[in-house]
């Protein structure tokens, strides 16, 4: 098989992998098990590359994927999660040709020793470092 199938039927698993590509915009880094990282790092990257192309189909295609959730702002102002795609997170990637998110493992999980990663974009992983400078 082309993918993996995360142990659900195939609604079940594209209803996961659009909730964790959600939480991935909106927070920027997430905590999961290794397989499911693996899987949703293509559809992140699908997601960003249509995020450059900026136009109204790529912003139509991508909500398909992308679930609507308001972000609350730090100037209290609110945004969509497809909104802060298409104008904050895709043009960091503009001179980047693929590879947007980087996976760090964790350790096992204690219930039942999965393999849990950090997976965040690669250029919030710089900043955080320079932040912790």
């Amino acid at each position: 098989m082309g993918y993996r199938k995360l142990g659900r039927t195939s609604s079940q698993r594209k209803a996961m992998l659009r909730d964790l590509a959600t939480s991935l915009i909106v927070s920027e880094r997430i905590t999961t098990t290794e397989a499911r990282a693996k899987e949703l790092r293509s559809i992140v990257d699908k997601l960003i590359t249509l995020g450059k192309r900026g136009d109204v189909t790529a912003r139509r295609r991508a909500g398909r994927t992308v679930r609507d959730v308001q972000i609350l702002n730090e100037d209290g102002t609110t945004q969509d999660a497809l909104q802060k795609l298409f104008d904050d997170i895709a043009p960091r990637f503009e001179d980047r040709q693929g590879g947007y998110t980087s996976i760090k493992k964790l350790g096992e999980r204690r219930g039942d020793g999965a393999e849990l990663v950090i997976i965040e974009f690669v250029e919030g992983a710089v900043a955080a470092s320079e932040d912790a400078e």
